[in-house]
């Protein structure tokens, strides 16, 4: 008898896939770095925020529907449209909110402590490099 694997089981291996595609190159492509800061970088100023963990810290379930809604729907389109550091940019910002909720894992709790540093330093390094007004 077979079991279909849970919905933190494939969020998981989900999670694992994207902070190691991460880890293994994704840091190293500046544009997609650089469309991770921007778009994090936005959020936190749209909402008043420092930086991409202080969104998180005061996200209430509200915001945390209302962001996963809008990375699902802007994700989708980027994937679409063919613009794949876009949608890439948008995969990694959707599952570390998500990351989260697993808490309790210490694989995915180590993850996202991890994550959250790699987009804090993407957000510091898009608005050091963007042209000021």
């Amino acid at each position: 008898m077979t079991t279909e694997p849970t919905r933190e089981a494939i969020f998981k291996q989900r999670f694992i896939s994207v902070l190691a595609d991460l880890q293994q190159g994704g840091i190293d492509d500046p544009e997609a770095m650089a469309l991770v800061g921007s778009l994090a970088s936005d959020l936190a100023e749209a909402l008043k925020q420092q930086n991409w963990s202080a969104i998180k810290q005061t996200m209430t379930a509200a915001h945390y529907d209302e962001l996963l809604a809008s990375f699902q729907a802007r994700g989708n389109k980027f994937h679409q449209d063919g613009q794949a550091r876009h949608a890439y940019a948008i995969q990694l910002l959707s599952v570390a909110p998500v990351g989260m909720t697993q808490r309790g894992d210490p694989d995915l709790a180590a993850g996202e402590k991890l994550m959250d540093r790699l987009i804090d330093q993407a957000v510091a390094i898009y608005r050091q490099a963007r042209p000021r007004h």
